[in-house]
């Protein structure tokens, strides 16, 4: 195994809080599905992340019962890790890049929420250690910021990490490259969230 997709904070704690309703793609946990019957289908490792805000009381404090996966995520196999962060990026707070060596893992793939945050964070880190990143876009979510869209922060994510820190692909173009899907998907959730 040289490949790993790690799936970054797709958790409840996002979805109880306001902001939710201005995320850039709702149905980010259809993608991240496809990503990960790809990733398992592949025998790579499957890493699951989820960031904890410990004694704050909010959606992300453990005590508050929201720092879980979304349920259409399903539960994890046996030997797919559930990591718990304290900071962006997974992995300064986490034992992640010591799963990766152990596992052989050369090749990471992202994705996830807040793509400009711990998305995009963990992806430079990543590639500063020396991985080869695949910043995954159609799975990966943000909200607005500021005076900026929620597309407006992803395309900006895409744009500093291309070609620098990552590869940026979409779902479509992995199942292709795998030929379990041809690249021209058009189904409603990937359509409208290219959008």
């Amino acid at each position: 195994m040289t490949r790993a997709l790690i799936v970054i904070d797709v958790q409840e704690s996002f979805r109880v809080r306001p902001l939710w309703a201005e995320t850039l793609v709702p149905g980010v946990a259809h993608p991240v599905n496809r990503l990960v019957a790809l990733a398992r289908a592949a025998g790579d490792l499957v890493v699951w992340v989820l960031h904890t805000e410990p004694g704050t009381g909010n959606a992300f404090d453990p005590e508050c019962g929201h720092v879980r996966l979304f349920e259409e995520l399903g539960e994890p196999l046996p030997g797919e890790p559930v990591l718990r962060k304290t900071s962006h990026n997974a992995f300064t707070t986490t034992n992640l890049q010591q799963l990766l060596t152990t596992h052989g893992v050369t090749e990471v793939s992202v994705c996830g929420i807040r793509a400009e945050q711990c998305v995009e964070t963990t992806t430079r880190v990543g590639s500063d250690l020396g991985y080869a990143m695949t910043f995954v876009s159609d799975a990966t979510s943000t909200d607005p910021l500021g005076p900026f869209s929620a597309a407006e922060i992803l395309e900006r994510t895409e744009t500093v990490l291309r070609d620098r820190f990552a590869r940026i692909a979409t779902v479509a173009e992995l199942e292709a490259e795998a030929g379990t899907l041809p690249a021209t998907d058009t189904t409603p959730e990937v359509a409208a969230s290219a959008t």
